[in-house]
């Protein structure tokens, strides 16, 4: 088999290796390709990813290149995560939104918009050339927004694309690991949209866990569950996925991001200079334990402004490569590495798998249209991906979906077609934004931001 990462220069590069490792036998994984447009970062993630192959016995060539045809060419399964415009393209994102007291997250809102329209042109890019060189192949795409992006590719009629993203099973793995199970023990029910999910039950051995554990203190407080609070989270009755904390508590997450010296771009930022500075440096055998602290230092200040405790918060904004991450690590392969490479391994060795995936609905929840891509829990195994059928979902998590679904279709119209007045009324309708007035100038302002990206819209 030939795998080909999209992105192989991203700093997640590495662990996407460490995760095919444990897969290569099974998948009879011959050569790994790392593609990226940067040839400085590629050098120093495929010299990483050249030592952890090495120390595990090269079971499978690493093959670094910035030539997108040869690395797709006849692969077997394609993972996309690119960044168009980079760390500076995120920032911008950020600073013009909150330029507005508005939220300018990546995936959420304008911020999501924004790289949306810079990473889809290329990702059907990506899918033109699939489908001319490689037209079996299965691409699992992780470009944030993952859903937005995976509704472009569909609409744009590629149907062999399936959106990844590691926080779709998170209640999967919180429960795991605090019952001591495996993972597959449990059985959960995700429904909703990428980044705006839902579990609403979690089966163990035929038993719900869920409602117990959602009424135990000591587990909304070991999990992200605790961003929310024990008060609505219980009355909820549901898991919910961290980035619904954008929703629900907007205010909150708009001030505490203000509050911050710099951005979570802007960290990133600093923390990838360190990290690439520092490689450049270091002797061989000293790049693995420098990456893996830059990995833990990253993690460790991921959301922290969603902390309620202010002493947790302040910990964890100015972290150290000892400082405990929002999530335990899984002893199984985590992140999006986990998701692609058990999909792929369903999928194409015919291994039955549950799993959470951004895909068509096909009439699996209750009043959204047939083509629309939610993020839901899927049968995996060699005939395809099967959503599991929800039927009706609560009012409020509905609603909700609904109307980011509209924003989503809008969006996806506006960016295929470089439509001005399109963009405008599809961040008109976000939720986060409900303002024409808002979107305009937001919109204008990401247009003229991201010109050499983006070209000229009508």
């Amino acid at each position: 088999m030939k795998l080909a990462l999209i992105g192989g220069g991203g700093v997640r590069a590495p662990e996407f290796v460490r995760g095919a490792l444990a897969f290569a036998a099974d998948m009879d994984l011959q050569e790994l390709w790392l593609m990226d447009i940067d040839q400085g970062r590629l050098d120093l993630m495929a010299s990483l990813c050249q030592q952890i192959v090495e120390g595990a016995g090269s079971p499978f060539r690493i093959i670094p290149t910035t030539d997108l045809d040869a690395a797709i060419r006849h692969s077997n399964v394609i993972v996309t995560t690119v960044r168009v415009g980079f760390e500076d393209g995120r920032i911008l994102d950020e600073r013009l939104a909150l330029r507005h007291n508005i939220l300018g997250q990546e995936t959420t809102g304008p911020g999501g918009f924004s790289m949306a329209m810079r990473s889809i042109p290329v990702l059907i890019d990506v899918a033109e050339r699939t489908e001319a060189l490689a037209p079996q192949a299965w691409t699992f795409n992780f470009t944030n927004p993952a859903g937005l992006v995976a509704e472009a590719l569909h609409t744009a009629g590629f149907r062999r694309v399936v959106g990844i993203c590691d926080s779709a099973n998170t209640a999967q793995h919180a429960i795991a690991d605090w019952l001591k199970r495996p993972v597959d023990s449990v059985k959960t029910e995700v429904f909703g949209l990428n980044h705006l999910s839902w579990t609403r039950r979690a089966l163990v051995a035929g038993q719900d866990v869920l409602p117990e554990l959602l009424r135990d203190p000591a587990f909304i407080n070991a999990t992200h569950l605790r961003f929310f609070g024990q008060e609505l989270v219980e009355r909820m009755g549901l898991f919910l996925n961290e980035y619904l904390f954008y929703y629900y508590f907007r205010d909150v997450a708009v001030e505490r991001i203000l509050a911050e010296e710099i951005t979570r771009g802007e960290e990133v930022k600093l923390l990838n200079e360190q990290l690439f500075s520092t490689l450049r440096k270091v002797a061989p055998d000293q790049l693995l334990s420098e990456y893996d602290a830059y990995n833990r230092r990253r993690n460790a200040s991921y959301m922290a402004y969603a902390e309620s405790d202010e002493a947790l918060r302040e910990a964890r904004t100015h972290p150290t490569a000892e400082t405990k991450p929002v999530h335990e690590v899984q002893a199984e392969v985590g992140g999006y590495a986990g998701v692609a490479l058990r999909a792929a391994l369903a999928l194409t060795q015919d291994r039955p798998l549950r799993i959470g995936l951004n895909v068509p609905n096909n009439g699996a929840i209750n009043g959204m249209h047939r083509d629309d891509v939610i993020e839901i829990t899927c049968e995996v195994n060699g005939s395809g991906i099967h959503p599991l059928q929800i039927g009706d979902v609560p009012e409020g998590p509905y609603l909700l979906m609904r109307a980011v679904k509209h924003f989503e279709r809008l969006a996806v119209e506006a960016i295929l077609n470089r439509d001005r007045a399109r963009a405008v009324d599809a961040l008109a309708a976000h939720p986060l934004v409900g303002s024409y007035a808002l979107a305009h100038t937001i919109i204008n302002d990401y247009l003229a931001a991201h010109h050499q990206y983006v070209g000229t819209w009508r």
